[in-house]
């Protein structure tokens, strides 16, 4: 399995990216990696930080695009960007998946431009898989798409209820639409009318509206949203679990005999902080597009890398893309035989 990794996508590139993808090829026999950026300065952070290029290739690309750049700027001024190449490479069939730290705008504009979307999805949306009290649930869309349409909405469903079925094993995804009540009539015109079809939807296990402070208790297994209430969700759940850890810290280092309680739970607590790392997730995979698409974190670091890789095996594995073009064509006829009734 071939896996592009955009070298100097994020805020630790190029290091922490070579250093994954370093981890990722010594940990799983079955990859190779090829990465995009300039050949001489991979090579010459290589060498300084004696890191093996085993079953890594080199594809050059002279620049990169910034954080600060507009999303288009990847088809026009940054065609040659490390990002841009390996989505055409991708899109050419040089590799099985791409993966990229960088800005997130641009990424969901070379996916949808170069990768192109899965017939019959209206929009791609980044899907994160979230830690909560049942273990892990997805939420869709995180950023995507700002501006929604009720039927986008219904496939963010159909696409995320296919991922966590197929790559997380849960048989009956639960399907839950994020609002501010759980009553029916809640929220504002895009959530109620949004109801009112996924509740008529039959491949699709719907409970409900959820609101957002039940959310991690658990309960649900696939969150909808659109990508402006999805970011807001994601960005206030990072730094909520942020300044608990802070708390946390502050408190077991406060006296001695917290610190000995601390020594004594160790290994719980550390198992807690790790199933609320971004890093142990790796990365989210962009769902509607032809070809298998994740973002990293911004500030990934080496290991980052290595679980985003973990997770593109995955998925690739379980052919996602080829189950959600499967499940959107079933979708569009039945809704179609709706309209004929």
């Amino acid at each position: 399995m071939k896996i592009i990794v955009d070298a100097f996508g994020g805020d630790n590139a190029p290091l922490e990216i070579i250093k994954g993808c370093a981890m990722a090829v010594e940990k799983f026999d079955d990859v190779e990696i090829i990465l995009t950026g300039d050949e001489e300065k991979i090579k010459e952070v290589a060498e300084n930080e004696q890191i093996s290029l085993e079953r890594i290739e080199i594809v050059h690309a002279p620049d990169v695009i910034e954080m600060s750049d507009h999303p288009t700027e990847l088809m026009k001024s940054k065609k040659n960007s490390s990002m841009a190449v390996g989505l055409r490479l991708l899109a050419d069939g040089g590799g099985d998946a791409m993966i990229s730290a960088g800005s997130t705008g641009a990424m969901l504009t070379g996916a949808t431009l170069i990768v192109k979307r899965i017939k019959g999805v209206k929009r791609p949306a980044l899907a994160p898989v979230m830690p909560n009290a049942d273990g892990k649930f997805m939420l869709i869309d995180c950023g995507a798409n700002a501006d929604c349409r009720p039927e986008m909405l219904v496939q963010f469903a159909h696409m995320g209820s296919v991922y966590m079925k197929n790559v997380l094993g849960v048989e009956n995804p639960r399907v839950g639409l994020a609002n501010i009540g759980t009553e029916e009539t809640k929220g504002d015109e895009l959530r109620k009318e949004t109801y009112a079809l996924l509740k008529d939807e039959p491949n699709l296990n719907f409970i409900g509206n959820f609101e957002t402070r039940e959310i991690a208790d658990g309960g649900v297994d696939v969150l909808v949203a659109d990508g402006f209430t999805g970011n807001i969700i994601l960005k206030t759940y990072e730094g909520v679990a942020s300044m608990l850890s802070g708390k946390f810290k502050s408190v077991f280092k406060k006296n001695i005999f917290n610190k000995l309680g601390a020594a004594v739970m160790l290994k719980d607590l550390n198992d807690i902080k790790k199933s609320m790392d971004h890093n142990e997730y790796g990365g989210a995979p962009f769902l509607g597009v032809k070809k298998p698409v994740f973002k990293a974190h911004g500030s990934s670091k080496a290991i980052t890398v290595c679980n985003a890789v973990k997770l593109v095996r995955e998925f690739v594995s379980s052919d996602v893309i080829g189950k959600i073009a499967e499940d959107i064509s079933g979708s569009a006829e039945t809704e179609g035989e709706k309209k004929e009734d």
